[in-house]
């Protein structure tokens, strides 16, 4: 027999199954034009794809890369949110998200609705974007930068966050937050495109956002009940999160080299940035632990290797091999900076430092790629300051600041309300039990 509680959540997905059977009547037809796959490319068509698996990954890969390092009362609960924020974004995303990142530009601020429900998104390309590419693959690639943003804030609050809280802030965040900027940032049109900001993959859209947006969480959300200042360790499952941060390395060549749209020169160049910068910001990491500890940490380097790939990413697809080692070290030094002032002369309790890596590590990119620019690598960009055109950096100082300030106001406000309304924190005994077993009902270890 089926409980009454089951039977009403039955009921009630049923409908929404029924909604959506009408919303595929309604879709279905698609003009002419839609299916005109003339100039598309099947060379550029199966890497895009390829790179949209890639950066799929990295969001479970996120998972691991945290689970390593909450405590193992909570690792099955951080991997567990990585999966539904996936599920719950790529839903979002193809209702509406997707609509208002890319679709008829608004006065530079937002897109419209002409791709609700991905009206209008088929096999033919869209030229304000990729020309040779469907316009569907595009969607699905940028689907997946949509859906790991959210899952990077989640290291802040690790630990102590209700789960039906998460999801439905996660629903309202990359609606209010992430689709907006992305707007302002790609889209054609948008207000910090058309001003010249250069953010070849996701400075500004993905770390700075996520990074300032977990600050905020941190701040609403409030300390875990055994926070000490300055203590260091805590990580239960060392190889766990090597794993991750060797998944988000493999990942992140989807997510820059992805970000050229086409199986191209441009693609190899932003390929091979990224992995110099990870591994000169990786080594910078395992250097300053060194210094700091005596011992060259492991986890340091991983999250030094993570640094490194945030902070080039915005610059990927516009700097050369030694710009790329530049913006590594420089990155590198910046974020673990930040970590240490973070943890010894502030009470915030960002768990898993995501504002040092993501928030410092993005603005830091942003903002050298308006030093290290060059055009004669990515004719659609700038030179930058390095190279005669010191008037770039206005427009990536005002995307960092623009990007930072609204993130993180959005992010304080839709927490502040749903802390009204649903309420943040899980109970203290609950907390103190294990969010696994207290909320989820499940053990990562049964030994």
């Amino acid at each position: 027999m089926l409980s009454s509680r089951l039977y009403s959540w039955i009921a009630m997905l049923l409908v929404i199954g029924i909604v959506f059977s009408m919303g595929a009547l309604y879709f279905r037809t698609q003009a002419a034009a839609e299916r005109d796959v003339a100039g598309l490319n099947a060379g550029d068509t199966a890497w895009v794809l390829t790179a949209a698996a890639l950066v799929m990954l990295m969001t479970p890969a996120v998972g691991l890369f945290y689970g390593g390092m909450v405590g193992r009362k909570s690792v099955v609960a951080t991997i567990k949110q990585t999966i539904a924020i996936l599920a719950l974004v790529s839903i979002q995303w193809v209702i509406l998200g997707y609509s208002l990142s890319f679709g008829r530009d608004y006065s530079g601020i937002i897109g419209g609705l002409n791709f609700l429900g991905l009206s209008g998104v088929g096999a033919a390309p869209n030229a304000d974007y990729a020309a040779t590419i469907p316009h569907s693959v595009f969607m699905l690639f940028q689907l997946m930068f949509a859906a790991i943003t959210p899952a990077l804030i989640i290291g802040a609050v690790a630990s102590r966050i209700r789960f039906r809280t998460l999801l439905v802030f996660t629903a309202l965040w990359a609606t209010i937050v992430y689709d907006p900027i992305a707007h302002w940032v790609w889209g054609a049109g948008g207000w910090l495109h058309s001003m010249g900001a250069l953010d070849f993959a996701g400075g500004t859209v993905v770390h700075v956002s996520a990074g300032f947006s977990a600050l905020a969480a941190a701040i609403v959300v409030g300390k875990r009940h055994d926070y000490k200042r300055g203590a260091t360790g805590g990580a239960h499952n060392v190889p766990m999160t090597l794993l991750g941060a060797a998944l988000l390395w493999f990942g992140w060549f989807g997510f820059n080299a992805g970000s050229a749209l086409a199986a191209n020169g441009l693609a190899a160049s932003a390929f091979t940035a990224t992995n110099l910068a990870a591994a000169a910001a990786a080594l910078v990491w395992m250097i300053l632990s060194w210094a700091d500890f005596g011992k060259p940490s492991a986890l340091a380097a991983a999250t030094g290797a993570v640094a490194g790939l945030v902070a080039i990413t915005p610059a990927s697809g516009f700097v050369g091999p030694m710009s790329a080692i530049a913006i590594g070290v420089l990155g590198g030094i910046a974020t673990y900076v930040a970590l240490v002032i973070r943890s010894r002369h502030t009470s915030i309790d960002d768990s898993l430092d995501v504002f040092a890596c993501h928030g410092v590590g993005g603005m830091v990119g942003a903002l050298l790629t308006g030093v290290f620019a060059e055009k004669a690598i990515n004719a659609a960009g700038a030179n930058g300051l390095l190279f005669g055109n010191p008037s770039q950096m206005f427009p990536q100082i005002v995307a960092v600041a623009a990007s930072a300030i609204y993130a993180f106001a959005a992010t304080f406000v839709i927490l502040k309300v749903l802390d009204a309304l649903m309420g943040l924190r899980i109970p203290a005994e609950e907390e103190k039990a294990g969010i696994d077993v207290s909320v989820h009902g499940e053990e990562g270890y049964n030994y």
